[in-house]
């Protein structure tokens, strides 16, 4: 083996070893560089792999411990918060936005409603205004411009995925709420109690343990405009204000801004753990995050559409539920249509399957050109049901 062959580690069960084998697989056939799986059932960790390299030039391997930056897997747990505080009869998710963030009635949103946001409907996909990466870090700046924005469709007829705003939309909710963004939120009541390596934005003392991301050779920023110049009106506010990737996410101002629909960092064991919530009808390692009422509620589905955003890199339509991608006919998320989950841009994903019982979580550092379904995450998904 050469000195840049990507070595695995880590434990599987012999009852998963088609999963090792695919990830396996990923770094010979798929261009994977770094990246680490995991995978639950009925609560318990039955994967949890990691190989390659946490950095371009191959000078630093993957640990057991190594944290990415997972996209937009993050907003599985920042709709965990939300729940949480609706399980608690603190938020109604029926209620109208403005009943807790008075600002955000302007421009025709009065009846907007929190499930709205949960399922991308409000219409707030992005900003109509240029919205730079240093603004996009400023918490207070970007919900006072979301506030006061108007809807680019109707809320509550169709989705249109909130690639960078829904962290936001939810975020503002619940601290307006709890009185805490959902990071430190998601810290006290969840991944600090039960110590899970997860944080939305990186803090500083893990920086040295950070993964750095790498765009595949085609997704250089003059492609991608061009990619983006062809797309509606709603959809360039939603992808490209800001243009977002890489390069911006290793910088120190992303990671240590909260960027909540896309700037959670942590190990493939973290999202499977999060994403084990669900799986767990709200339980986990012992502990009751949820009612089993709750949890099932999150995947809710609020009608099948082409999605406004996404529709042209999707076949046919797709579902969102309160938070949550229902693996639907399209089998996202394995061959149980009620599955559901999150993928992150470039290829994370964190899974929830109730009625198997299994989580999992699939992190890496060099990115695909999918928002979603990337042939990587497919492909383990498929072997980890093949296993079961």
């Amino acid at each position: 083996m050469s000195g840049h062959e990507a070595r695995v580690h880590g434990h599987c069960d012999t009852r998963f070893t088609a999963v090792r084998e695919v990830f396996e697989e990923n770094f010979r056939e798929r261009g994977e560089l770094g990246a680490a799986v995991a995978v639950t059932v009925d609560g318990g960790t039955v994967v949890d792999l990691w190989g390659g390299w946490a950095d371009a030039a191959r000078t630093r391997p993957w640990e057991r411990d190594t944290v990415v930056n997972v996209w937009s897997t993050t907003k599985g747990p920042v709709a965990l918060c939300a729940h949480i505080l609706a399980d608690r009869g603190l938020l109604d998710l029926d209620r109208p936005v403005a009943a807790y963030w008075p600002e955000f009635a302007a421009a025709g949103k009065e009846e907007v409603r929190v499930r709205h946001l949960l399922s991308h409907r409000s219409g707030l996909c992005g900003l109509r205004e240029p919205h730079t990466l240093e603004q996009l870090c400023d918490w207070e700046l970007t919900t006072a411009r979301l506030a006061a924005t108007e809807p680019w469709w109707e809320p509550g007829t169709r989705s249109g995925y909130h690639a960078l705003t829904y962290g936001f939309l939810v975020g503002e909710v619940v601290r307006r709420v709890s009185g805490l963004r959902p990071g430190a939120f998601l810290e006290r009541e969840v991944t600090g109690p039960l110590g899970i390596d997860f944080s939305v934005g990186l803090p500083q003392k893990d920086s040295q343990r950070a993964a750095e991301l790498v765009h595949p050779p085609a997704a250089n920023a003059g492609e991608r405009g061009v990619a983006f110049s062809r797309l509606a009106p709603a959809a360039v506010a939603a992808l490209a204000n800001p243009l977002v990737g890489a390069a911006q996410a290793n910088t120190p101002e992303w990671r240590a801004a909260e960027i909540p629909a896309a700037n959670g960092h942590g190990t493939a064991r973290a999202v499977a753990a999060l994403y084990g919530v669900f799986a767990g009808r709200g339980l986990l390692g012992g502990r009751r995050i949820l009612s089993a009422r709750a949890a099932e509620r999150v995947r809710e589905g609020q009608g099948r559409c082409r999605d406004l955003v996404l529709g042209a890199g999707f076949d046919g339509e797709t579902e969102i539920g309160l938070g949550l991608w229902l693996s639907g006919p399209q089998g996202s998320y394995g061959p149980n249509p009620r599955a559901f989950g999150h993928d992150g841009f470039g290829g994370s994903c964190g899974l929830a399957d109730p009625e198997a019982g299994v989580s999992l979580g699939y992190a890496m550092n060099r990115m695909g050109s999918r928002i979603a379904d990337d042939p990587r995450k497919t492909a383990l998904v498929e072997a980890l049901y093949s296993a079961l």
